[in-house]
């Protein structure tokens, strides 16, 4: 019995939409990241691209659990002395760009390298319930039946 490596002509890329309403973040970013890596299927090979591509909608709506949304905190640092600023995760998902929550929890979840940064180009989060990739017909995941603790009770 031979190892089996994928190769490029082996690999086949699905779409996958999921809707985040509803959704705790971390969980979902989970789930992301194990489909974008292609560890869901049975082919997976480490340093192959062999995720398929996830559309998230909805991003806006997300969920966190405890007080996180005022609580957590994301740093930068404006490359100047005493530079360092942070926003809350309230301030962002109110703010101009309420999908880069999704994307950053996604983002850290995938490995820092090349084929990391490769793999996220195989991610698209939209705010609201539109998306333009009707042409792709990706096929609906819904994440929230998956696990009871997928939703936050309110």
């Amino acid at each position: 019995m031979k190892t089996f490596t994928a190769t490029p002509a082996d690999i086949e890329k699905k779409w996958i939409l999921i809707d985040a309403e509803g959704v705790v973040l971390g969980r979902l970013a989970t789930i992301v990241a194990n489909i974008l890596r292609g560890k869901n299927k049975p082919t997976f090979t480490p340093h192959m691209d062999m995720g398929d591509n996830v559309i998230i909608i909805n991003a806006e709506k997300i969920q966190l659990t405890g007080n996180k949304r005022d609580d957590k905190r994301y740093y930068w640092h404006t490359g100047h002395p005493g530079g360092i600023k942070s926003r809350s995760v309230r301030e962002v998902l109110e703010g101009k760009h309420p999908e880069r929550v999704v994307t950053k929890a996604v983002e850290r979840m995938i490995t820092r390298n090349r084929l990391g940064r490769q793999q996220m180009t195989n991610l698209r989060v939209y705010a609201g319930a539109d998306h333009p990739h009707e042409a792709q017909q990706p096929a609906v995941l819904d994440v929230k039946p998956l696990n009871a603790k997928n939703t936050r009770s309110a």
